[in-house]
C-alpha cells in the first residue's frame, strides 16, 4: 500500500496519525511480567502473508526455520523435497537446505481458487483441491518425494493431493507437516468449532499416513514450532513476548466458559 513499516501497534493500542504527528491515544491496561501477550502462533504457520512482519521478524523467515527444524526432527531419504503451494513452500526450502535434498516443484497451482481451509463444508474443500492443483509429471515420475505442507486441519485435502502425485508416477510420497497437529478448537474467532472436526484427534501420524495412502507422515513438534518462532525475534523485550498455542496444546491464555461446544 506504499506505507513504510515503523513498528507494530501493541495489543489494545490506538495510534492517531494527524498533521501534528503520531501519538498513542489509548491502550488497554496490560499486566506486567513474562508472557503477558498471547500472539496467535498459527499466524506464522498459515494465516499471514509471508512478507508480513510480526514481532520484528518476517513470517517467511519463520516458515523457513520451521522447515529446517522439521528436517532435524523427521528426516527421511528421498530424491526431492517439494511443497503444497503456497504456504508450504518456505518450509519446504528450509527442509531442503537442512537435509541437503534438492527442492523441485511438483504441483501447479490454479491461482483463481480460494483457500480451501475456510470453505464451509467438506465437499466444497475437496472440490476446491480438485480444481486447485495439477501435477508436474516430469518432476514426479519415478521419484521418492517429501511433500511439505504447513498444516493438516481436517485432513480432507491431503489425500486427493497424494492421489494426484501417485497418478503422475510418484514412487514414494512422504508427508511432512511444518506444524504440530491441531487438536483443540479456537475460541478467538478461527473456524475450528469442535474437536470432532480435527483429524489430529482421530488418527495418529501412522494411522493418518495409511488413511491418505502416504508412505509416511510426521509433524513438527510443539517445541520445534515455538523454537522456530523465537529463534530470530528482534523485539526490544522478547522476555514478555508470548504466543498462544491453544489449538495445539489446549493451554488457553484465558478461561474458557464451560458452555462452549468442544
Amino acid at each position: 500500500i506504499g506505507a513504510r513499516y515503523v513498528r507494530e501497534v501493541l495489543p489494545g493500542e490506538i495510534v492517531e496519525l494527524s498533521k501534528d504527528g503520531i501519538r498513542t491515544i489509548d491502550i488497554v491496561e496490560r499486566p506486567d511480567g513474562k508472557d503477558y501477550q498471547a500472539f496467535c502462533i498459527f499466524e506464522y504457520v498459515y494465516f499471514a502473508r509471508s512478507d508480513s512482519i510480526f514481532e520484528g521478524q518476517m513470517v517467511y523467515s519463520v516458515r523457513l526455520e520451521c522447515g529446517r527444524q522439521l528436517a532435524r526432527e523427521a528426516h527421511i531419504d528421498a530424491d526431492i523435497v517439494s511443497s503444497v503451494p503456497e504456504s508450504g513452500t518456505a518450509a519446504a526450502h528450509g527442509f531442503s537446505r537442512e537435509s541437503k535434498i534438492d527442492f523441485a516443484e511438483v504441483l501447479c497451482k490454479n491461482r483463481y481458487v480460494g483457500r480451501t481451509f475456510i470453505q464451509p463444508s467438506t465437499r466444497l474443500r475437496q472440490l476446491g483441491v480438485a480444481k486447485k492443483f495439477g501435477a508436474l509429471s516430469e518432476n514426479v515420475a519415478g521419484k521418492r518425494l517429501i511433500l511439505i505442507d504447513d498444516s493438516i486441519v481436517r485432513g480432507n485435502t491431503i489425500g486427493p493431493i497424494i492421489k494426484l502425485l501417485r497418478d503422475a508416477g510418484a514412487k514414494e510420497v512422504h508427508i511432512r507437516i511444518a506444524s504440530p497437529p491441531l487438536k483443540y478448537p479456537c475460541f478467538m474467532g478461527i473456524n475450528i468449532p469442535t474437536r470432532d472436526e480435527l483429524i489430529g484427534n482421530k488418527l495418529n501420524p501412522s494411522e493418518l499416513a495409511k488413511a491418505v495412502n502416504a508412505d509416511s507422515l510426521a509433524y513438527l513438534s510443539v517445541d520445534g514450532l515455538v523454537r522456530a518462532v523465537r529463534t530470530n525475534l528482534k523485539t526490544k523485550n522478547p522476555s514478555v513476548t508470548g504466543h498462544c498455542t491453544a489449538c495445539l496444546t489446549g493451554d488457553y491464555p484465558m478461561n474458557i466458559p464451560e458452555n462452549l461446544e468442544w
